[in-house]
């Protein structure tokens, strides 16, 4: 159904005006937020969170960011962080290049800017990890400049409001343009952190509440009473499959970890040994030393961002000694928690727990 999506300027100042007002009565309490009206806050502190929260809830970051804020106060402190240290605080949250990238910007903000962090949007996007949306926000929010910050949450308010129905990701110039159209020169900050606010808990993918939006009357998608439409979003493509295997060598109650080269998925963090990962099915497996090996009944699943994985675990228990020279270390099983383990280290360590090694 056609809709009229243009709007005056008059009608693009009222419609920052009307957000700005709904975002003084409800925003949202976050612990990295100045209060409205405030026009700016710690930029430190506004990085941690938009790097954490990229591609990750807010419930879930809330304790990453009290934990990383109270060890590493700020930028000089993070600078300053032992990587492996670092790494393990993070495992868990996921992404792991975010928190490589992490370091490598606090280095740079302490090392070339004097450890405070460049307040415009075009400096700190050559910051190592902040692209074209985390450069703006943290300009916008931390500094008050004008800067037009599109997150998934606000490329989904903007593509509504205006009707855009250019399928993604070709449309985001059109919706880049429009969210700049609504974007006022004052409270920039507050009204970046207002799209998001109205993204987050209004205007949500599934079932939008317009009946309590403060932009309902401006929505050409709400006029066309068919809001969830927006924004058109190309055909996904299947994710594809790959296969390996795991290595869970034990030894007086210790298991062998390694540390993964820092480039690649899940670099720089601890983890069994694996073999290669392919895409179908497994090669055979490998073993990285000999030993009496158990192959677990079930294959570990996990699902990256960009493909599924299935590991076939192997378990062994062996002398310590047999694995001298070799880059890695013994943990201690009952001390797996503190090892910063990812996601998928911590499924195979569960499932390898659950079985009764021999033992020589």
């Amino acid at each position: 159904m056609p809709v009229d999506s243009k709007l005056t300027a008059s009608a693009e100042k009222l419609i920052s005006e009307k957000l700005l007002v709904h975002y003084d009565r409800h925003a949202r309490t976050l612990p990295w937020r100045a209060p409205p009206g405030a026009n700016a806050t710690d930029p430190y502190r506004v990085w941690l969170s938009e790097i954490m929260l990229q591609q990750t809830t807010v419930a879930a970051v809330i304790p990453y960011f009290e934990k990383f804020t109270t060890r590493w106060p700020d930028v000089a402190a993070l600078a300053a962080a032992d990587e492996a240290e670092l790494m393990a605080a993070w495992a868990g949250l996921g992404y792991y290049a975010r928190a490589r990238n992490l370091i490598a910007c606090a280095r740079a903000v302490a090392r070339d800017h004097g450890g405070a962090f460049p307040p415009d949007a075009e400096t700190l996007r050559t910051l190592p990890g902040v692209g074209a949306y985390t450069s703006a926000a943290i300009s916008a929010i931390a500094f008050g400049r004008r800067a037009v910050a599109v997150d998934a949450n606000v490329e989904r308010v903007v593509a509504r409001l205006f009707a855009i129905d250019t399928p993604l990701p070709g449309g985001r110039r059109e919706i880049d343009a429009a969210a700049d159209s609504i974007t006022p020169d004052m409270r920039a900050g507050d009204f970046t952190q207002a799209m998001m606010d109205l993204g987050a808990t209004i205007c949500t993918s599934r079932r939008p509440a317009c009946g309590i939006c403060p932009l309902r009357e401006d929505c050409a998608a709400f006029r066309a009473a068919d809001p969830a439409a927006f924004p058109v979003k190309a055909p996904k493509k299947a994710k594809p499959h790959r296969a390996g295997h795991a290595w869970w060598i034990e030894s007086d109650d210790h298991v062998w970890l390694e540390r993964r080269p820092d480039k690649g998925l899940l670099g720089g963090m601890r983890g069994v040994p694996t073999s290669p990962w392919r895409e179908g099915e497994a090669m055979a497996p490998d073993y990285p030393v000999a030993s009496g090996w158990t192959e677990l009944a079930e294959p570990v699943a996990h699902v990256f961002t960009h493909f599924s994985l299935s590991l076939t675990v192997h378990t062994a228990c062996v002398e310590r000694d047999c694995m001298a020279g070799r880059d890695g270390e013994w943990w201690p099983k009952a001390d797996l928690a503190t090892a910063g383990l990812p996601t998928l280290f911590g499924k195979i360590a569960e499932a390898a727990m659950k079985e009764d090694i021999p033992c020589p």
